[in-house]
């Protein structure tokens, strides 16, 4: 016969078996959670462009051998559809339409690596400008350097926003679906970079988008025109190359845009922006 005591462990023993269980399955879901999002800011490339999957934010060749493991949708829930803070500037561009280039091969670096390079973004939400790190990422500063003298960026619409686990906007794309690219490819840079601490990239940081698998540890060098500019900061593995940091003002049109929130995902598992974001004009000066 079972005494009390006995049967006051042996529930006991149940009840602590049942919390482990439910700790190592939380545990479990975290996992599985934080590979789904650092794979959300992957960018397949195409022929003659790239194909966000975002990044935060992937394999290599044409649209008709795509690696599904990198067109994982965003785990990001729909924010509930919010005022758009942007809509007068939008208004005011409506009908402007970026063109449409591309170019067989990464430009010539010319830019002054030892000077200070900073990027403006002119956007329908308000001016997001950008100290970037010619020392630390010449090949990214170079290539923003030559699109932004070409019009590449001009009336482009930042298409994707992620607000669960990691918070960034993407931006980048002359076709404003994740599909569009320069035609080129640059090498990931600044991978090491002091601010990259703990796997977070830090709010007002703005890095490239790539193909870059981690599970697979191909796509390397796969960097276009996609870029992401952090409003939270987000926990990341270092693989997307740190370019620049985003100013004060710019941080609270940045924000302004992230609480809007994001719309529902689309057919191809993008998550837009509730906020009407456009570049109107991208212009980089060094001083």
């Amino acid at each position: 016969m079972v005494s009390n005591e006995q049967r006051r462990r042996q529930l006991a023993r149940e009840k602590y078996l049942r919390q482990q269980n439910r700790r190592q399955q939380a545990r479990d879901k975290a996992r599985r959670r934080n590979t789904v999002i650092a794979s959300t800011l992957a960018v397949v490339l195409a022929a003659g462009g790239a194909v966000a999957t975002v990044g935060a934010l992937s394999g290599g060749g044409d649209d008709k051998k795509k690696d599904d493991s990198a067109a994982t949708p965003p785990t990001a829930p729909p924010t509930k559809k919010a005022e758009d803070p942007c809509a007068a500037g939008a208004k005011k561009v409506k009908g402007e339409k970026p063109e449409k280039m591309t170019w067989k091969k990464e430009p010539e670096v010319t830019i002054d690596k030892a000077a200070k390079y900073s990027m403006k973004l002119e956007t329908t939400c308000g001016d997001i400008s950008i100290d970037l790190k010619a020392d630390k990422a010449p090949h990214t500063v170079n290539s923003f350097d030559f699109l932004a003298k070409k019009g590449y960026l001009d009336h482009t619409s930042c298409h994707r926003l992620t607000n669960q686990g990691i918070f960034v906007l993407q931006c980048g794309d002359p076709q404003g679906t994740g599909r569009g690219g320069p035609g080129y490819t640059i090498p990931d840079e600044n991978l090491k970079d002091p601010s990259l601490k703990g796997n977070v990239y830090p709010a007002g940081t703005v890095a490239m988008a790539n193909q870059y698998n981690a599970q697979t540890k191909e796509g390397r060098n796969s960097g276009g025109s996609q870029f992401f500019l952090v409003y939270q900061d987000s926990q990341l593995p270092p693989d997307y190359t740190p370019f620049g940091t985003i100013g004060k003002d710019g941080m609270k049109v940045l924000k302004k845009i992230g609480n809007a929130g994001a719309a529902p995902p689309d057919q191809t598992g993008n998550t837009a922006p509730n906020a009407t974001v456009k570049i109107n004009k991208a212009t980089v000066g060094s001083s």
